[in-house]
């Protein structure tokens, strides 16, 4: 049961947090002036914990595997943080107490930099959507799924022999640069509020969406050992590297899907040098990842990386960590 609750300003206007203190074991019941005592002690702890959390505010990247969506990854980021600090969030009318987000979706198939926005830092999410990304991917002749990658069920297999390791170079010219692409039927782009990988789960008839302006700055090939060939990708916003792979193929005079998909880099982050695995998702090692990589980002006014009246809570949890 909630037995209290405390109101933690963090301007410009105070959010309300509400806590549970853990109740002392059974067996070895307390007097009563030692629960009293032992109960301000939680509350000031949970309290410190929350006011620090509410002070986090900008850019950071995170690590994120194969299998979650890049929803659920944020949900866990973002529950980890809430228990930490002894809070929960179940006031609907209320303002969000923790305001978390990504920066553009990466598939559950694939694994890399994930860009998380925190506090104010949600509004500057949109600049890491159009933003530039690095992607390594591998991708298998001859193999076509209905995703577009290893998830899908195989919908085609065509002969690839054919086509050389200059053939494959070649038809990477074709896709550099400014270009017209259609997004796969299973994405994040949704019809009526819904996402299209979604209503096609349940059933529904979905059209493609009609073809879009995406930009490739870079494209090479890393490797060719048929059927399989590695792929290193600088796109702009909206690109799919899915898209990409089965038109390759196509132009290649067969078919072809991902077999594996990284993000290796999005915006200023990179997968080697940013990222904060789950073991680091805590509030002392995300407010020092915040000050160091704040440096990195453009200065918008969405980017309040700390706030003034919050600035010694972030010092000390930088001081905290490990």
């Amino acid at each position: 049961k909630c037995q209290g609750c405390m109101t933690i300003s963090n301007s410009p206007e105070s959010l309300f947090v509400w806590f549970a203190a853990a109740s002392l074991p059974s067996h070895t019941p307390a007097p009563a002036q030692s629960q009293g005592k032992a109960q301000t002690l939680r509350e000031r702890m949970a309290g410190d914990s929350a006011v620090r959390l509410l002070a986090l505010s900008g850019l950071f990247p995170v690590y994120k595997p194969k299998g979650p969506t890049s929803a659920q990854v944020v949900a866990q980021l973002k529950g980890s943080l809430l228990k930490e600090a002894g809070l929960k969030e179940y006031v609907k009318k209320r303002k969000q107490t923790l305001k978390i987000g990504h920066g553009g979706t990466l598939d559950s198939s694939a694994s890399g930099v994930l860009v998380i926005g925190i506090g104010d830092g949600t509004k500057m999410l949109s600049t890491m959507l159009a933003g530039s990304k690095k992607y390594t991917t591998v991708g298998e002749l001859g193999k076509a799924t209905d995703t577009l990658d290893a998830s899908g069920t195989v919908t085609e297999e065509k002969p690839y022999d054919h086509i050389t390791k200059e053939d494959l170079e070649g038809a990477l010219k074709l896709f550099t640069g400014n270009i017209m692409q259609v997004p796969p039927l299973f994405s994040a782009l949704k019809r009526d509020g819904k996402r299209l990988s979604c209503l096609l789960r349940d059933g529904a008839e979905v059209e493609a969406k009609p073809a879009r302006p995406v930009t490739v700055y870079q494209l090479s090939l890393r490797d060719f050992q048929p059927p399989v060939f590695t792929l290193d990708v600088e796109c702009g916003g909206g690109f799919y590297v899915r898209s990409l792979v089965n038109d390759l193929g196509k132009a290649l005079k067969s078919c072809a899907s991902v077999k594996e998909l990284v993000r290796t880099k999005q915006g200023p982050f990179t997968l080697e040098d940013h990222t904060l695995k789950e073991e680091d998702w805590n509030i002392s090692r995300i407010a020092q990842a915040l000050q160091e990589y704040g440096p990195l980002l453009p200065a918008e006014p969405g980017n309040k990386r700390l706030k003034k009246e919050n600035c010694h809570y972030l010092t000390e949890s930088r001081a905290g960590s490990t």
